[in-house]
C-alpha cells in the first residue's frame, strides 16, 4: 500500500486527489512523514556533516528540518541538539511552536517540557534542545551539541560569525551533523557550505509541496512568473549577483589577482569605518598602490565587538604590519574620540578623518570605476568584505547586515589612494 500510494502522490493526477481529501484522512496521512514527504525532505543516505535544504517558500523546510531533529533525538538518548534562527524569537515561533515545529510534529509521548524562558525543549529519553540567535554568535561560543538544525541562515544578522561558532561546538558523539533549512540568498557563507566536501543539498520548488493551496501557489505565479525574485522565492536558485549591484561578482572575479612576494608598495592606505555601537564591526581594509600606479586591496583586518581600544590596537598593528603611510578613518558621530582612540594606540599614526558628504553609494561610485576601468584589484580572496560590496546598489545598500563596515573603510582607502584632489572625487571634508 505504501508503495501505491507513493506512486500516486507522484503523479499530477495524485496531487489532485490528495488535495481532495477530508482532513482527518489527510491529518494521518500528514503525520506519517517517512512515507508522505515529498522529494528533497529527506537526508541523502551518505557521510555528509551538512545537509542543506535551499528551496522556495512554502516548499516544507521547516517540517523536513523538524522531523530530522526529532529522528536524531530518537536514535540518540540524551542528545543535546541546538536550534538556531535569525532572532530566538524566530526559534521559538517557527522551530517549535510552529505549525511545523518540534511540539506539533512530535508525538504526545516524546517531549518531556518546554521552557520559553530556558530557551530549552526537553524530551523523555533525556535528549534536550536548545535555542539560538543568529543575531548572537558569542551565545554559541562553549556549548557543545551532537546535532544542529539552522533555520533561515540567509536572515541571520552575523551569519558567518554565528555559523563558525557553531560548526566549532558540534562535535559531541560519533557523527556531529547539521541541518540547514533556508530560502536562497547571495550569501558567501551558503556559498562556503555548498562548496564544502562533506555537505550536500536537496530542495525544490514552492509547488512541489501537495499540502500548499493550489489557490497561493497561482497568486504567486501570477504575480511573480518570470521575475527574479520568482526564481529565488519560488524556485529556490541561488543567485550571485545583487541586481543592479556596484560590484557584481563577475567584476570581482575578473578584478582578483595575486600578488607576489615582489610586489613592492608605493604608498599604503588603511581605511577605517568606526562600529556605531558596541557589538559592531570596525571595518579595518589595507589598499595600496603599486609601481604600475595600479591600486591593490590587500588585506581585511576587520574585527566586530571589540572594545574602542580593542579595535583601535587592531588598526595600529595593521598600520605596523603593512607599513601604512596613512589611515582614514571616517568620524562617524565623534571625530574627537576616534581620533584620540586610533592614537592612543600608537602615538605614530598618521591618522586624517574624513566625513562623508553623500551617502555611501553615491561616494561607492567612483571607486568601483575603478575597478571597472582596470586600476584596482583585489589581491586575494575577501568573502565578508566581498559580500558587502555586492549589496552596495546605486541609492543604498541591500546586503547582509545593518551597515557595509568593510565595503566602506574600503571606500575611503581607495578615494585616498587614486582620486582624492581628483575632480572626480566623491564630496567629501576632510577635518
Amino acid at each position: 500500500m505504501t508503495d501505491h500510494f507513493l506512486d500516486v502522490a507522484a503523479s499530477e493526477a495524485g496531487a489532485t486527489i490528495i488535495r481532495k481529501l477530508d482532513s482527518r484522512t489527510a491529518k494521518r496521512l500528514n503525520a506519517d512523514f517517512a512515507t508522505f514527504h515529498h522529494e528533497g525532505q529527506l537526508p541523502p543516505d551518505s557521510d555528509w556533516r551538512t545537509w542543506m535544504i535551499m528551496a522556495g517558500r512554502g516548499f516544507g523546510k521547516t517540517r523536513a528540518g523538524a522531523e530530522w531533529v526529532l529522528a536524531q533525538v530518537r536514535a540518540t538518548p540524551c542528545a543535546r541538539i541546538a536550534l538556531v534562527a535569525a532572532t530566538l524569537d524566530e526559534a521559538r515561533r517557527v522551530m517549535v511552536e510552529g505549525p511545523s515545529g518540534l511540539l506539533r510534529v512530535a508525538m504526545d509521548y516524546e517531549v518531556e517540557q518546554w521552557s520559553a524562558s530556558q530557551r530549552t525543549v526537553w524530551f523523555k529519553n533525556g535528549s534536550m534542545a536548545i535555542l539560538y540567535s543568529g543575531a548572537n554568535p558569542e551565545s554559541l561560543r562553549g556549548p557543545e551539541h551532537h546535532f544542529a538544525w539552522a533555520d533561515e541562515l540567509a536572515k541571520w544578522k552575523y551569519p558567518a560569525e554565528t555559523w563558525d561558532n557553531l560548526q566549532m561546538g558540534l562535535r559531541m558523539g560519533k557523527f556531529p551533523r547539521a541541518t540547514v533549512t533556508t530560502t536562497p540568498r547571495s550569501l558567501p557563507l551558503l556559498r562556503r557550505i555548498l562548496a564544502a566536501h562533506d555537505s550536500v543539498r536537496t530542495g525544490g520548488a514552492t509547488d512541489k509541496n501537495l499540502h500548499l493551496p493550489q489557490s497561493f501557489v497561482d497568486a504567486m505565479k501570477d504575480h511573480y512568473g518570470g521575475t527574479r525574485i520568482a526564481l529565488q522565492e519560488l524556485e529556490g536558485r541561488l543567485f550571485d549577483d545583487v541586481e543592479g549591484s556596484l560590484w557584481p561578482v563577475e567584476l570581482i572575479n575578473r578584478c582578483r589577482v595575486v600578488c607576489d612576494e615582489g610586489f613592492a608598495a608605493t604608498r599604503t592606505v588603511i581605511g577605517v569605518d568606526p562600529p556605531a555601537s558596541a557589538n559592531g564591526t570596525c571595518g579595518i581594509i589595507v589598499c595600496a598602490t603599486g609601481k604600475d600606479g595600479k591600486a591593490n586591496v590587500l588585506a581585511d583586518c576587520s574585527v566586530a565587538g571589540a572594545s574602542p581600544e580593542g579595535w583601535a590596537r587592531a588598526v595600529a598593528e595593521a598600520a605596523t604590519a603593512f607599513d601604512a603611510d596613512r589611515v582614514v578613518a571616517e568620524r562617524n558621530q565623534g571625530g574627537a574620540m576616534v581620533r584620540s582612540v586610533l592614537l592612543a594606540a600608537s602615538a605614530t599614526l598618521p591618522v586624517e578623518l574624513v566625513h562623508a558628504a553623500v551617502g555611501k553609494s553615491a561616494r561607492a561610485e567612483p571607486v568601483a570605476a575603478l575597478f571597472e576601468n582596470g586600476r584596482a584589484f583585489f589581491a586575494g580572496n575577501f568573502a565578508e568584505l566581498e559580500a558587502e560590496l555586492t549589496g552596495l546598489v546605486p541609492g543604498g545598500y541591500v546586503g547582509e547586515g545593518k551597515s557595509p563596515d568593510r565595503a566602506d573603510a574600503m571606500v575611503w582607502a581607495l578615494w585616498a589612494l587614486m582620486l582624492k584632489g581628483r575632480p572626480a572625487e566623491p564630496r567629501i571634508r576632510t577635518l
